[in-house]
């Protein structure tokens, strides 16, 4: 089992990297995550009403325990002329687990617990705490802080605007957290009800990536088998 560390990161095969480096890489992958599991989770039904007030959201967000969706990912690259395309699954299960796992183009894992991130690629697994880099302290605490309906928290990390009603909207997040606007620009997030179908994000220095989001049915959810 690895031990997480502050300073470096601990594997079970293959070269060291550097723990920032491995650490940023992952930011953007964990802004997605951490929008979809905050506004998209499935099983969740909205009341109507004209607007889609945060507060509305936030309170329907703390009904939900655990859930599972598809995902398909294009990475538009500063000096590459076609995206670069992922796909595979996200998953979550209160209070503080969460994960993405790409099946294409190549299978990778990663997964927050508590204050520790794990990644598994090309068989090696490598493990952290988050609070070694504070932007991505920000950005899982106020995935916690919208997990349990706390629009305090979330807004504590970033400036939020919705515009829209129940059945069309979209949330911009700008990032309020000096560290995280060093990585991230903005997140543009697009739904229905209860349910996400699109996240947005654009990085510092141009970068884009568009994540379309398929949630699986609850009961599908439900009988996947819990990890320990």
């Amino acid at each position: 089992m690895n031990t997480p560390t502050t300073g470096s990161i601990s594997m079970t095969s293959g070269a060291r990297m550097h723990p920032v480096v491995e650490r940023r890489r992952c930011l953007h992958r964990l802004v997605q995550v951490g929008a979809w599991l905050a506004l998209g989770a499935p099983g969740v039904a909205s009341a109507a009403g004209p607007v889609f007030e945060l507060p509305e959201l936030m309170a329907l967000l703390a009904r939900q325990r655990s859930g599972e969706a598809r995902f398909t990912e294009l990475r538009h690259v500063q000096g590459l002329d076609q995206p670069l395309e992922a796909s595979g699954t996200l998953s979550f299960a209160a209070p503080d687990r969460f994960s993405r796992q790409t099946l294409k183009p190549r299978p990778e894992s990663m997964v927050v617990e508590g204050n520790t991130l794990t990644i598994q690629r090309s068989g090696r697994s490598r493990s952290f705490a988050l609070d070694a880099t504070p932007e991505l302290v920000a950005l899982v605490e106020a995935v916690r802080g919208t997990l349990t309906g706390n629009a305090q928290t979330l807004t504590r990390y970033f400036r939020t605007t919705l515009a829209g009603s129940a059945d069309k909207w979209t949330l911009d997040l700008v990032p309020a957290d000096s560290r995280l606007a060093g990585q991230v620009r903005s997140v543009r997030i697009a739904g229905q009800q209860g349910a996400l179908y699109s996240i947005e994000m654009l990085l510092v220095g141009g970068d884009r990536s568009v994540m379309s989001i398929e949630p699986l049915p609850a009961s599908a959810s439900a009988s996947a088998p819990v990890r320990p």
